[in-house]
């Protein structure tokens, strides 16, 4: 069974599905007993349920005269389940050879081997090497395509706040 409720506090609608003995207004927290809370529409039915509360939403904004002309919920859906175009079709209607896309996908220009974003895999050297020098984690990053002058950049950065402390030229994340 599904309810379509109302909050007396700040007059939030929404559905309830079966029933329990007390009720929490998604917005504003004010919890009741089902039996006190304003029932619009008992039913057996989500989608009806979901007609009723989109119903009196759109009627609240002044837009009932443009809901009325909408099909239901059920046959919206099946609209967009018949109607959903594959990756492969839109590009080929937008004049892209899909196949061609995904070759370029799987070059990756910043080099095989090379997994995350310059600043993770810094901080992924910091915690795979036992206390790295700036060399280790230069090798290390360079090896991932990072160039040598950010790994330092980092490294002073992530100094600087307080992430990683630097004693005797050995790095340590905090």
């Amino acid at each position: 069974m599904y309810a379509v409720v109302g909050c007396s506090e700040c007059s939030n609608l929404w559905i309830i599905e079966g029933r329990s003995e007390t009720s929490q207004c998604p917005r504003c927290g004010s919890r009741r007993a089902y039996e006190k809370r304003k029932k619009f529409v008992e039913t057996e039915h989500a989608d009806h349920a979901r007609e009723v509360r989109a119903s009196m939403l759109a009627n609240r904004q002044g837009e009932g005269e443009a809901f009325a002309e909408l099909d239901s919920f059920a046959d919206l859906e099946d609209d967009v389940a018949d109607g959903v175009v594959d990756d492969d079709e839109y590009l080929e209607a937008a004049g892209l050879d899909a196949d061609e896309l995904e070759a370029a996908g799987d070059r990756d220009p910043r080099g095989p081997t090379r997994s995350g974003s310059k600043q993770e895999i810094v901080e992924r050297a910091l915690e795979a090497i036992d206390r790295p020098t700036e060399d280790e984690v230069l090798e290390y990053a360079g090896e991932r395509g990072v160039e040598a002058e950010y790994v330092r950049t980092a490294l002073e950065k992530l100094t600087r706040r307080g992430v990683v402390s630097e004693s005797r030229g050995r790095y340590r994340k905090l």
